[in-house]
């Protein structure tokens, strides 16, 4: 990372551009020009430009605020295929099929996106009752048990504005549309350190998810498994935990190595 307080003359012009994304990644909030200068130290005119071409090339996008960054379209679909790469991917699929052949259900790792939670990468169980949902596949945050994982780990402004925009649509019976009923789950959730989808998103299946940390500590993906009712209750899945705690570890260690 730039260290701070570094002048113009010590970031080469070819390397700007990588050690601004860098910040913006490193903070995961989104940033003004302003504060990412106190870092990389560069002229005004020339961090304020660098904001503006990124912003055009679809790499970060304009927050709620008019001021702030976050990252774009295309910066989220890099770090995605970053994770996919294929060294990590095959000893992710392993460390996923050693789980789902533990649990005897389906296992799912999902990152979070601009709209909602996207499969990333899952293994089937090996029952005939299983549930669609392939890998590329976005579920909603506010009823999914990856969703809600997601919401739990955002500061208490963010999690504000999410509330007070976002549509809970209504998928099911138990689906909850109520902001201050969601917020109270997802306070639990943040308590607990998992969290649950109690036929919330799909009549007839639950789940449970737990974090995916990097290196800051923060939540990058989420580790869940699925299940029908036919076959499983929510509190079957959550005598499960502490495999999934063990792999999620595994898992980001992976990813930091």
């Amino acid at each position: 990372m730039a260290d701070a307080g570094r002048s113009d003359t010590t970031i080469p012009t070819n390397l700007r551009l990588l050690f601004l994304l860098e910040e913006i990644a490193r903070v995961g909030v989104p940033l003004t020009p302003t504060a990412a200068n106190e870092v990389l130290g560069l002229p005004k005119p020339t961090i304020h430009r660098l904001f503006h071409r990124l912003e055009e090339e679809g790499f970060l996008q304009r927050d709620i605020d008019g001021r702030s960054y976050s990252a774009g379209q295309r910066l989220r679909k890099m770090s995605v295929n970053v994770l996919s790469s294929s060294r990590v991917r095959t000893v992710r699929l392993a460390v996923l099929n050693a789980l789902t052949e533990d649990v005897g259900e389906t296992c799912n790792i999902a990152t979070p996106d601009r709209d909602g939670m996207v499969y990333l990468d899952r293994v089937e169980t090996k029952w005939p009752l299983r549930i669609q949902l392939p890998i590329g596949t976005t579920v909603p945050f506010h009823c999914t048990a990856s969703g809600k994982m997601y919401l739990s780990s955002l500061a208490p402004r963010h999690l504000a504005k999410y509330l007070s925009a976002a549509i809970l649509d209504q998928h099911t019976t138990k689906s909850m549309t109520d902001p201050q009923t969601l917020l109270e789950e997802i306070e639990l959730t943040r308590e607990r350190g998992y969290s649950t989808d109690n036929e919330e998103f799909m009549d007839g299946m639950v789940a449970i998810a737990v974090p995916i940390h990097d290196n800051h500590g923060r939540l990058m993906s989420t580790l869940s498994v699925h299940a029908p009712t036919q076959r499983v209750t929510l509190s079957d899945l959550e005598q499960h935990l502490e495999l999934f705690r063990q792999a999620a570890a595994d898992l980001s260690e992976l990813v930091l190595r």
